[in-house]
């Protein structure tokens, strides 16, 4: 089963960068209930192992392409995100002291912790792409405007798996012209 998982998580990032256009540089948020993958109760049922197994299929496409992954924490730890510290700094974000656990921040964002070169938690960034798999609600930390994308991986275990990429909002009204390579 984990490496079903590991291979789903896999397949949902490469389609979500396929359609999000990210740059070298970029950040993409992950929720992730490790409890609903599962088919259990968000909060109920956290895993280790699934978190890793899921952790195992994402962090490493985006490492070979640059992006920075951000970690959503659960909502015991206000959503806050783990960030390798390199982007932290550079996006002048004040950084918070807390180290996630499975019960507190959640199994993804501690393994998240552990596998980053230079973890530290941030309240809130600025992602251009996002993947809430079991209703995490990420769109906090998503920049404006967030446009659903729809992937053939549907789920992740049981878990509902929704993605997003963002655009720059449109501005103007009928007479404006838009740049297609923003939208």
């Amino acid at each position: 089963m984990l490496e079903e998982l590991t291979l789903q998580a896999k397949e949902a990032v490469t389609g979500l960068l396929e359609v999000a256009r990210l740059q070298q540089g970029d950040i993409l948020v992950v929720g992730c209930s490790s409890s609903e993958v599962g088919g259990q109760k968000i909060g109920s049922a956290s895993s280790p192992q699934v978190a890793q197994a899921i952790l195992e299929g994402i962090y490493p496409v985006l490492r070979e392409r640059g992006i920075y992954l951000a970690a959503q924490c659960c909502e015991h730890l206000n959503r806050a995100i783990i960030l390798e510290r390199e982007a932290a700094l550079r996006d002048r974000l004040p950084i918070v002291n807390v180290v996630p656990q499975p019960k507190a921040g959640g199994s993804f964002a501690t393994a998240a912790y552990q596998a980053f070169d230079h973890p530290v938690a941030v309240e809130r960034v600025v992602a251009q792409a996002g993947m809430d798999i079991g209703g995490t609600l990420i769109g906090m930390h998503l920049a404006r405007v967030a446009v659903p994308v729809r992937l053939p991986v549907k789920r992740i275990g049981e878990a509902i798996l929704l993605c997003a990429r963002t655009r720059p909002p449109f501005i103007g009204g009928s007479r404006a012209v838009y740049d297609d390579n923003l939208k």
